[in-house]
């Protein structure tokens, strides 16, 4: 069973061979590329999916610190593709996102990936070309006295101190 897991943990080496697998690159040492310092120092947060002890997904994002989110380095194990797995990942990293009172979700893509991006609930490819989406993950008719209340709850977000603990800073 797939398990997926908010800001999971996962050591260096690990990543490192799902990355080289899902890119087709070599396997980066841990002094060339520490995945934990990135996402802690650049990231609201990341999905991690497990089949076991073993990884098989993960997906960072990145954000503006406020209402803009970004998906990065979606990545399914070989042995693991065509489960599911990168649907869940993006699923997971939406609701996330959404929770820290993002509004908006973007992701970059290569053309063959258009039809996955394209299934995704509300992505709507952005006028500049066919390798990016955009999705809402709020609701532009609201009223503003909502959106003022989002935003207010934004504001509680950042003073609770979550997103500092969670960067590494206090």
């Amino acid at each position: 069973m797939t398990t997926y897991l908010w800001r999971g943990a996962f050591p260096n080496d690990e990543i490192n061979a799902l990355h080289a697998q899902a890119f087709g690159t070599r396997i980066f040492t841990n002094d060339e590329w520490d995945w934990n310092a990135l996402v802690v120092s650049h990231s609201l947060g990341w999905v991690v999916a497990r089949d076991g002890d073993e990884l098989v997904g993960f997906v960072n994002v990145v954000w503006d610190g406020l209402v803009h989110a970004w998906l990065q380095d979606t990545m399914v194990s070989a042995t693991a593709g065509r489960r599911g797995i990168g649907t869940q990942l993006v699923a997971s990293a939406r609701d996330a996102a959404r929770e820290a009172g993002c509004e908006y979700l973007h992701v970059d893509f290569e053309p063959h990936l258009t039809s996955f991006t394209s299934s995704l609930a509300a992505s709507r490819p952005r006028p500049q070309g066919s390798g990016s989406s955009t999705r809402s993950l709020t609701h532009p008719h609201l009223p503003v006295e909502a959106r003022i209340r989002r935003r207010s709850r934004l504001a509680r977000y950042h003073r609770s101190g979550i997103v500092h603990q969670a960067h590494g800073s206090g």
